[in-house]
Order: structure tokens, then C-alpha cells, then sequence
């Protein structure tokens, strides 16, 4: 180091020393300068120390924020919420979270968590129906869907136009605006019979809730247009819906000013922590606590990512199981095939972040049993889990044959965050279908109002196969269009393009979110080809979709052959 001084030129060693010199003096000079004019000698006082610690120690990161300002918005209580942000440590957090679900668990003695998986599927369901120039999560739709699900029944108007008011609102015909009204029988802590009003003033499927069932009246402000009954009849006048309140002003019930909003910003509070569940299968378990590596029962696994919000992605688990593979033992003309699935979602450090069991039976009658034997058995479960790398271990047993099979691989959730164009999986699957309203978000592969059943490649890595009598479906979900601020719809392309293996096109189509109806940040591609249109081979498809308002363009593809 001192060689290194001696070697540099005489006048940087003068600067050098002239720098040491007025800091040897500093102190001397202190009294002369004012105080304010230099802030790194301004003393800090012991109430300033304790509010930077206090505000340090209150910092959240972003993942915490994102959990507690989208997952949890419109269901985390104003007590929960202020003791989440006095945490100090993210162990801290993820206990309480953790807690939070728990607590909320309807049955505590079963590994499902049916508030939560239930709570993530409304998100994911309002995300899909609800846009609005913004997520579906965050409109006034969504968030009642989300608190109290779906209501009993809706009377939706769509277009608005002609409306003959029941007499309660004052009878008369008028003009609407879009609006739904939404009817629950029952909302604990509520009451019976609730009506909840959405209206979409602005035309741009924004419908916001309303206690004014006059708000919706396109022709409220138009002299002598869209009269009730009474002002018909010259007995009352429009006049006196403003100053009076009017038939059509409802200004009591409940959902009037003063109680409603309390009731859509909490649900239940504090409640006892309940156990950790109970696991059904030791001996499964066993294995995977152990890394015991176990092949003697073949099966193959494939996992998919779907977001549901900022920092939530629903990771479907689809598990194949031959048939060839299972033993079936024949009950009262039934041949019967049991087969237990043990599953563990745990991250980095070891921490278990899920895990899943289930008994699968597979019924097939006895003279149909051989034909049976060629197929494969599909199991299905879907895991909402936090973007980061996580470890997925399974675990298949074959109850009557008494053999059991393991997997393991490393499982990446990606980040679907707000700030770049994202998709889900390019999934390739055998059924795809429309489900019932009834039936939407729930059952085995089932995401959001599409029944999508993945086809599963094989683990020596080729890719899945279809015979030509059969159709290929594709789906697939793109996050983050950008809106355009004037029409409140994005404006983006797709691009669907097959090639051979020789990369030779086989199909081309384009398509346009000018045409697709009402497409918000988020869209879903959903698309069937006949196997009969391709000769035997292996094919790729590749979607391209292209935001021409943020120019970005994103490119998933995926192989499939036909035999």
C-alpha cells in the first residue's frame, strides 16, 4: 500500500494531504458552522432512533405486501392486518400466514384446506369474468364474489336499454344503463335476502356497486323522460327524488351508507388455530421423509402454472398411472384397481409449503378388463403456492399389488408480475370443455369455466402423442396486456403457428383481441384441431402473442406427434 503512495504524482499527494488536514480541523471548526448546513453532524435524538427502528422494523417486502394488499384484500380483518404489519422477521410472516389459513379451515382434521383452495378459485374466477381496465380481483363484482361467492341468482341486463320498474323503485318505464343485480338468500353476519346492485355508468364493463337503485337510470337528469308512477300521475315530481329521496333512493336496508361498507371489508376475525391435519398414509410419507428412491411402480407426472394473482400461481399436478401397472382383484363381477398418491410441495430450506394424498379406485367390469388394461389412469390435483423454487416429491402404491413408486424433481413457480407481458403453461390436452355455472372452478381439471384434462408426456422425454381420430386441444392464459387508457381494451395479435419436423408450416392463424370480445389484462386461448389433418409425425405449436401497446411479444411452444 505505501509503495502504491509513493508512486503517484506529486500533486495528487498534495491534494491528499490537504483533504487529511481539514479532517484533523473539523472538529476544531465545528462551533463556527451552523449546524443545520451539515446534516451528518446533526445529532440524532432517542425518539428519531426509535421511529427509524419502529419504521424499519415495520418494512415489508414485496412478496408480504403482495399477499396482504391482493391475496388477502377483501378478507383479512382490520386486527389481522395491523398485527401482519407489526411482524419483524419474514419467518414471522409466514407463520402467520400459515396461521391465517388455518384458523379459517372449515375441517382441521383433512390435509385439504377447502377455504383456502376455494378462496383461490374465486380469485381465478374473477379475474376471468370480471375485468374491467383493470383485474378482475379488484372490481366491485369481484370482491363480493370473492367474500361471499356466488350469488343465488342474477338478473343480468347487459345492454341496458328498456327497463319497467318493479313498483318498489317506483314503477314506470325508463333507459339503463348495464347493470346486474345480485340475490343471496343468506349472508351470515348480514342477514336474509340481500340485494346487491352493480351498474356500469361508464359503458366499459366497469360495474360498480350501488345502494342508489336510481344510479342505473340513464334518463335520472332528463326532464320529463323515464317517470315513476307517481310522477306520472302528478302526485310527486322528479324533482323530489333529489330533495326527498324518493321511491327509487333507497336510503335504508342493508346496505345503506352507514353499515355497508363494514360488512365488505371484514370477515370473521380471531378463531381458535387448529392442528395440523392428521397424515392418512405413513408409509408414503415415510418415503418421501427418508428420499427413499422407489421404481418399481412406473407412473408419470407433469405440473402446469396458472396465475391467480400478483403473487399467487395455481400449480395443477397431473399424475399418470398405466393401467398395465395396477392390480385389480375382482369384486362381485368388478375388477377393482386401488392405487394411494402421497404428494409434498417443500421449498429450499425444507419447509413444507404443501401437501396432498388421496385414494384413487379405478371400476372396470370384468370382460372389459383387457381392453382397459391399454389405457392410462389420470389424477389430478392443483396446489396454489407462492412464486419461488420449491422441491415436488410423490409417492404412488399400488394397494393390492403392494408396490410403490417415486418421484421427485425440482418445481420452479414463475413470477407472473404486474410489470411484463406472461402466460401460463402451453397446455396440450385430450378434453377441453365448457363446464356448467354451477360447476365452475370446482371438480378435477377444472380451471376457471374450462375443463381441461392435460395429456402427460412420458418420462423418457417424448412428447404426447394423439391418434387420428382424436382432437388436440391447447389452452393457454396471457397476463399484463396493456390497456389503452381511451377505450379501456387492450390491443394485442395471436399467432398459432404448426410446424414438422422438417420446420415446415403446417398451419397458420391469426387472430385479434379487436375481435374476441371482452378481453380485459388477461385473456384465455383456447383451441381444437382434428389429428385426422396431420399425416403421422411430430409437430410443434408455437402461439406468439404480440401487446402492440407495450411491444412486448411473448413465443411458448410445445411438441406433440400424431401416430
Amino acid at each position: 500500500m505505501s509503495r502504491a503512495l509513493i508512486l503517484l504524482p506529486r500533486r495528487f499527494i498534495v491534494m491528499i494531504a490537504a483533504v487529511l488536514c481539514l479532517v484533523v480541523l473539523a472538529p476544531a471548526q465545528e462551533s463556527k458552522a451552523a449546524p443545520e448546513q451539515d446534516p451528518l453532524k446533526r445529532p440524532v435524538t432517542e425518539k428519531q432512533k426509535k421511529e427509524n427502528a419502529k419504521a424499519l422494523k415495520q418494512e415489508l417486502s414485496k412478496t408480504y405486501r403482495k399477499w396482504l394488499d391482493e391475496d388477502v384484500r377483501w378478507i383479512i380483518s382490520d386486527e389481522e392486518r395491523s398485527a401482519f404489519k407489526q411482524l419483524s422477521n419474514d419467518e414471522e410472516r409466514d407463520q402467520f400466514i400459515e396461521a391465517f389459513w388455518q384458523r379459517r379451515d372449515p375441517t382441521p382434521d383433512t390435509i385439504e384446506n377447502e377455504f383456502k383452495e376455494e378462496h383461490y378459485r374465486r380469485i381465478a374466477y374473477a379475474n376471468e369474468h370480471f375485468p374491467a381496465g383493470i383485474p378482475g380481483w379488484k372490481t366491485d363484482r369481484g370482491r363480493i364474489y370473492i367474500q361471499f361467492g356466488k350469488a343465488d341468482e342474477i338478473e343480468s341486463h347487459p345492454s341496458g336499454g328498456t327497463y319497467d320498474r318493479p313498483i318498489e323503485e317506483g314503477g314506470g318505464t325508463t333507459s339503463t344503463f348495464p347493470f346486474e343485480t345480485w340475490r343471496y338468500r343468506y349472508l351470515e353476519g348480514i342477514g336474509q335476502e340481500i340485494i346487491i346492485e352493480f351498474v356500469d355508468t361508464c359503458q366499459c364493463n366497469d360495474y360498480h356497486m350501488t345502494i342508489d337503485r336510481s344510479e342505473k337510470d340513464a334518463l335520472l337528469t332528463t326532464p320529463n323522460a323515464g317517470l315513476t308512477l307517481y310522477e306520472q300521475l302528478g302526485i310527486s315530481s322528479k324533482a323530489q327524488r333529489f330533495t326527498n329521496g324518493g321511491l327509487e333512493r333507497l336510503g335504508t336496508g342493508p346496505f345503506n351508507q352507514n353499515q355497508g361498507s363494514k360488512y365488505f371489508d371484514r370477515l370473521e376475525t380471531f378463531a381458535k388455530l387448529s392442528r395440523p391435519p392428521a397424515v392418512k398414509f405413513k408409509d408414503l410419507e415415510e418415503v418421501v421423509s427418508h428420499k427413499i428412491s422407489v421404481n418399481l411402480m412406473p407412473f408419470d407426472v407433469r405440473t402446469d402454472f396458472v396465475r391467480v394473482t400478483g403473487d399467487t400461481v395455481l400449480v395443477p399436478i397431473t399424475i399418470q398411472i398405466k393401467n398395465r401397472d395396477i392390480t385389480f382383484q375382482n369384486k362381485d363381477g368388478i375388477q377393482r384397481g386401488t392405487v394411494n398418491i402421497f404428494g409434498r410441495v417443500t421449498s429450499l430450506t425444507g419447509r413444507i409449503a404443501q401437501t396432498f394424498e388421496d385414494t384413487v379406485q379405478v371400476d372396470v367390469p370384468a370382460e372389459l378388463l383387457p381392453k382397459t388394461a391399454e389405457n392410462s389412469s389420470v389424477y389430478w390435483k392443483a396446489l396454489p403456492l407462492r412464486p419461488g423454487r420449491y422441491r415436488l416429491d410423490v409417492v404412488v402404491k399400488d394397494v393390492n399389488g403392494d408396490r410403490a413408486g417415486s418421484w421427485n424433481k425440482a418445481l420452479p413457480v414463475p413470477d407472473f408480475g404486474d410489470d411484463h407481458l406472461s402466460v401460463s403453461s402451453l397446455i396440450v390436452a385430450d378434453q377441453m370443455e365448457t363446464v356448467a355455472a354451477k360447476d365452475v372452478g370446482t371438480g378435477n381439471f377444472v380451471i376457471g369455466q374450462t375443463k381441461v384434462r392435460p395429456r402427460v408426456p412420458s418420462a423418457d422425454g417424448k412428447p404426447v402423442s394423439f391418434k387420428r381420430n382424436q382432437k388436440m386441444n391447447f389452452w393457454m392464459q396471457v397476463y399484463n396486456l396493456s390497456i389503452d387508457e381511451k377505450t379501456h381494451k387492450p390491443s394485442a395479435t395471436i399467432e398459432y403457428n404448426v410446424t414438422d419436423s422438417a420446420n415446415k408450416a403446417v398451419i397458420h392463424a391469426l387472430e385479434s383481441t379487436e375481435t374476441m370480445g371482452n378481453v380485459g389484462d388477461q385473456m384465455t386461448l383456447e383451441k381444437t384441431l382434428s389429428a385426422a389433418n396431420l399425416p403421422p409425425g411430430i409437430y410443434k405449436i408455437q402461439i406468439k402473442v404480440n401487446d402492440n401497446l407495450s411491444k412486448q411479444h411473448v413465443d411458448p411452444s410445445v411438441n406433440f406427434s400424431v401416430e
